[in-house]
């Protein structure tokens, strides 16, 4: 039964996969769509490629291409999953291709915007020295959003200046700080000390291993994080839509225009294939072509 399978297949996502909770959602909710679209108690073995064809003309009449190509990638998976398993003789997914997506060109912020955002935050800011800390870090280590916010107290080493980081399917990666980002989280220290004093002297609780606390003594979430971004972007007077991910594009991008090899990059931001480094990754034209008339020997013949 559909429903059913799909319940293992979570399992195996979380046990066997060590995928976070919030991919395992993501994949289930992808799945429970599709059930609903052919019926949850149907068997496994009897979902053939016109049913999944029917599905696909459903989701391409209300999703955007990539969203499409990302739940179809949840069927995939799912089907390998099931065939591996002997529940299924065939792959009713075979022959089904992704939709053609456009390119997407993530924003990126240029060194001075960069500098403006880390500047924002102000006295009259109720948390100013952990805002910096936090834009710092993220500009800094070219952290996802979900990373930060998942890292804890120990995770950071200032003796050697690297903080130990939790990415997809549990994979762990060391990232250099940078004495900017290390003088911020220094800074903010006593202001998290007095965040989890008050909240004890109250008798309640508080996320002593968190790294980043909100008001509340809980660990700051994603969301809160990407408000807070937007809020100083805004205030920085940068017009392009600044979020968390934008200043990890902007690590990247500011890394290769100094000359940082690619493979580097590939390993700081955690991806496993470089061909993902290479689609997250951009430097403007004006760039690679000063590079060129710098470095080509034919780029300056003399008369």
């Amino acid at each position: 039964m559909l429903s059913e399978q799909i319940k293992r297949f979570g399992t195996w996502l979380s046990v066997e996969k060590a995928y976070s909770v919030n991919t395992v959602d993501s994949y289930l909710r992808d799945l429970d769509e599709f059930a609903a679209s052919v019926g949850p108690q149907t068997a496994c073995a009897d979902i053939d490629s016109q049913q999944i064809r029917a599905h696909v003309y459903q989701l391409n009449s209300r999703n955007k291409s990539s969203s499409v190509a990302r739940k179809l990638s949840a069927l995939r998976t799912f089907f390998r999953f099931l065939a591996r398993n002997k529940s299924i003789s065939h792959d009713p997914m075979a022959g089904t291709a992704n939709p053609k997506q456009s390119r997407y060109m993530p924003v990126f912020l240029t060194v001075d915007e960069v500098f403006s955002l880390l500047e924002e935050p102000g006295e009259g800011d109720l948390f100013v020295s952990r805002d910096q800390a936090v834009m710092e870090l993220l500009y800094s280590t070219g952290m996802r959003v979900a990373e930060l916010v998942d890292c804890d107290i120990n995770d950071l080493d200032f003796d050697t200046g690297m903080v130990k980081v939790t990415g997809k399917g549990n994979r762990q990666r060391l990232v250099p700080m940078g004495r900017p980002a290390m003088e911020s989280v220094r800074s903010y220290y006593p202001q998290r000390e007095n965040i989890i004093r008050d909240r004890l002297r109250q008798g309640k609780k508080a996320e002593k291993n968190a790294l980043f606390l909100n008001s509340r003594g809980t660990r700051l979430t994603a969301r809160s994080v990407e408000r807070l971004v937007k809020t100083y972007a805004i205030r920085a007077g940068i017009t392009a839509r600044v979020t968390p991910h934008a200043l990890r594009h902007s690590f990247a991008t500011h890394l290769l225009e100094m000359g940082a090899d690619l493979r580097s990059v590939q390993e700081l931001l955690g991806h496993v294939s470089l061909s993902t480094t290479q689609k997250y990754t951009h430097l403007n034209m004006d760039h690679l072509m000063d590079v060129y008339d710098r470095t080509h020997p034919q780029a300056r013949k003399k008369k």
